[in-house]
């Protein structure tokens, strides 16, 4: 063949080709990277997450998948452990995008430090980002000093420390704050205190947030905050000796004891308070206290009577996932499969993938920038409450208090349980234990 007869021939089987990649064709699969710790501080966390978005991944896809235009797409995820590093998280996120090449990325609950890193990447290739990031204020300190203010990472269903939803919002009242299920207790139990207390945290974006804000707040309502002035109470992740902290609590008479942190931080300030005779009369332990086996590591009876904010469990009603899905055949689920006590990380999670189904259903599309646009406009009851975005792309879920009692149940030492609500759609299981046993 002659070279000019060759060159226009490889020319245009070259066009023919290019022509045919540029095509837009319908995609047979919605691929999802699910970003989530199993080992390390937050593993109890992040396995209660990947299992609702694994449940709720079988759900629609046995529901003929995700209704895209005309099509009905299935979702497939690829899961990947952050091992408790917000870090690696990031890493795993570009991984996700350019290796796996997803199209979202999902995760339940993990704490504020988890996400940066993950939100970053979304902004840089466009890819949303639907999560549940903790408490608002903490999360929103490190969003606001991102350059991008990470426009494609959606908080569904986390809380707020102490601010207030807006007035006319439905969720503009008790119920949806921290401090709202903290002061349940305070209001009821406060008074047969001194009122004296003592506040620990982590030194992490979390508990610096809990510390900053919750301590001169509860100055202000009355009781005296062993410390607070001169951060006694806030150190560093990886403190193991708190007993000079404890000291000065005991010292100053402290019958109230708050706390925010990893499981085995908080398990630690424990044991010392009891090697030390320290035994507040009221206890409630943020963050690393929610899960079973988190607490049954600290040994004894150590976490008889710790209270905590709980933002989902398998007794609330009238919150609907996919087909016949509710909060108890979701916890019941786990329960079967598992044999193990029920985490509540397990809504949160089936949570965002509902919020993005819906998102993208809205949208006709599964490109990235349309399904951003839709989840703007999210409006949904989900198996965790109905979530709706504020300006900063966070829609604040429900919270009630609960309190961990001795458990009758087979293979189960404890079991955490509701002591005050403030929704109908989630009832009380208890009566509180006041004041918490001592020498426990």
């Amino acid at each position: 063949m002659k070279l000019s007869t060759a060159v226009p021939m490889v020319l245009a089987t070259l066009g023919l080709a290019l022509a045919s990649g540029c095509e837009k064709k319908t995609p047979k699969e919605i691929k999802i990277g699910v970003i989530q710790s199993q080992t390390g501080y937050f593993a109890s966390m992040g396995e209660g997450a990947l299992y609702g978005i694994q449940a709720a991944v079988e759900d629609i896809n046995k529901l003929g998948g995700v209704k895209v235009g005309n099509d009905r797409l299935p979702i497939r995820i690829v899961s990947v452990n952050a091992e408790t590093d917000g870090n690696k998280a990031g890493s795993l996120a570009e991984s996700l995008i350019l290796q796996d090449h997803v199209q979202f990325i999902v995760s339940g609950d993990e704490p504020p430090p988890m996400h940066p890193a993950v939100s970053k990447m979304a902004d840089t290739y466009k890819i949303p980002y639907i999560t549940g990031v903790g408490p608002e204020e903490p999360w929103l300190g490190m969003r606001n000093e991102s350059p991008t203010k990470w426009k494609y990472t959606w908080a569904t269903g986390s809380f707020n420390l102490i601010k207030p939803a807006p007035a006319g919002e439905f969720r503009a009242k008790v119920g949806y704050t921290v401090m709202d299920s903290w002061m349940s207790q305070l209001n009821e139990f406060g008074p047969k205190t001194n009122k004296k207390m003592g506040l620990i945290c982590a030194d992490d974006p979390d508990g610096r947030g809990w510390y900053t804000l919750l301590g001169p707040l509860l100055k202000e309502k009355g009781y005296t905050v062993v410390g607070v002035e001169k951060n006694t109470g806030l150190v560093p992740i990886e403190t193991t000796d708190f007993s000079s902290i404890i000291r000065e609590w005991k010292d100053a008479g402290a019958e109230i004891l708050w706390g925010n942190g990893p499981a085995p931080f908080l398990g630690t300030i424990r044991k010392q308070c009891q090697s030390l005779g320290f035994y507040p009369k009221i206890m409630s332990m943020g963050r690393g206290a929610l899960n079973y086996d988190d607490v049954n590591s600290w040994g004894g009876d150590l976490p008889l009577g710790v209270c905590i904010e709980i933002w989902w469990d398998g007794t609330m009603t009238n919150c609907p996932g996919f087909g016949s899905t509710t909060p108890k055949t979701l916890a019941d689920k786990w329960l079967q499969e598992t044999k193990r006590p029920v985490l509540c990380t397990l809504g949160p999670g089936y949570a965002c993938v509902q919020v993005l189904v819906d998102a993208i259903e809205r949208a006709g599309s599964v490109e990235a920038d349309k399904v951003n646009a839709a989840l703007a406009k999210t409006d949904l009851m989900t198996i965790r409450g109905r979530v709706m975005f504020n300006e900063n792309q966070f829609s604040r879920g429900p919270i009630v208090f609960g309190q961990w009692f001795k458990s009758d149940k087979p293979n189960q030492k404890w079991e955490l349980k509701v002591i005050h609500s403030d929704h109908d759609f989630w009832p009380v299981a208890a009566k509180a234990q006041f004041p918490v046993p001592a020498g426990n």
